[in-house]
């Protein structure tokens, strides 16, 4: 019958955020924006507010068309003309027989 207050100790580990991504072989490696974009020269591309301050994989898999990817999954792919990144294959999606 005590309050959590009562009973809380803090944990004695210390708190170690993770480590950056590394993405060996990516092209570049680009911080998202407050604002979900990702710069690359002088374009702003559009990508999700979700991956805010975290470091992105961009490959050239084509003549100017890129592949981003977080930690080791791929989001999509935008080119030349796109200011977005355009879906990828989905890596949850169930195989089909």
């Amino acid at each position: 019958g005590a309050y959590p207050g009562e009973i809380y100790t803090p944990s004695p580990r210390v708190y170690e955020p993770p480590r950056e991504p590394d993405y060996p072989f990516h092209d570049r490696i680009v911080r998202v924006t407050r604002c979900g974009r990702i710069c690359v020269g002088k374009r702003k591309i559009n990508l999700s507010t979700v991956f805010a301050g975290q470091t992105l994989g961009i490959r050239e898999v084509d003549d100017q068309i890129w592949l981003v990817s977080f930690m080791h999954y791929d989001l999509g792919f935008f080119d030349k003309e796109t200011d977005r990144v355009e879906p990828g294959p989905n890596p949850f999606a169930p195989e089909k027989l």
